[in-house]
């Protein structure tokens, strides 16, 4: 980001499913091509209390404060995998948030790219009050557009095998029911590489912590 060394990345994750968000995190990491700072929003850890249908409905608007308003940052649904670099989205961002238009409006904010500093009406206490929708995005002067291949909605939009960001808002494929849809397998190779290692011997054999480890096998 502008001014810094680290692109922010704030994830909302569900509780329920923490495999999706560390999916998506290693995604990130996998593909950036600079350091990359990833944050998930974990509501008890957070200056606001307000929830909705998720823990994070509301806490993604918390992204531009949690950057200290420095900077450009970018929100994520753990439901995603990012294929793409994303530092490409600090190019991208145009306007004091950019979403994929071509997408449902209920969808855009699922990716949000924030430029930070122009985005100071986002308090904890904006977020907190409720009588502030914060999805009608009246808290900006201006909305940019992202590319399409920056939100491929799995399910909705016509298939794509370019997508930089795929959503899996349907169900990621770790549920039986979404195993066969479209980009599957695309998220089970990241999760299977996500937990792969190489062998004990390969990783340690030559490590000074071998030794104990081999007289204790052998007893």
């Amino acid at each position: 980001p502008q001014g810094g060394a680290v692109m922010r990345v704030f994830i909302g994750v569900d509780p329920r499913q923490p495999v999706a968000a560390a999916v998506l995190n290693y995604s990130i990491q996998r593909n950036a091509s600079k350091p990359v700072a990833v944050t998930n929003l974990h509501l008890p850890q957070l200056p606001i209390t307000r929830r909705g249908l998720t823990e994070f409905t509301y806490s993604r608007f918390l992204a531009p404060y949690l950057s200290n308003y420095e900077g450009v940052s970018v929100f994520m649904d753990a439901d995603m995998l990012v294929e793409g670099d994303v530092w490409e989205l600090e190019k991208l961002a145009k306007a004091p948030v950019n979403v994929a238009k071509h997408a449902e409006r209920f969808e855009w904010p699922a990716i949000m790219v924030f430029r930070n500093d122009e985005c100071k009406t986002l308090t904890p206490e904006y977020i907190e009050n409720e009588e502030n929708k914060l999805f009608d995005f009246a808290w900006t002067a201006d909305i940019g557009s992202l590319p399409d291949k920056w939100h491929y909605v799995v399910g909705y939009d016509a298939p794509r095998h370019d997508a930089e960001l795929w959503h899996f808002t349907k169900g990621i494929p770790e549920h039986p029911e979404c195993r066969n849809c479209h980009g599957a397998e695309v998220w089970k190779a990241y999760k299977e590489e996500m937990l792969g290692t190489v062998s004990w011997l390969e990783l340690l054999g030559r490590s000074v912590h071998a030794n104990s480890v081999l007289e204790e096998l052998m007893k």
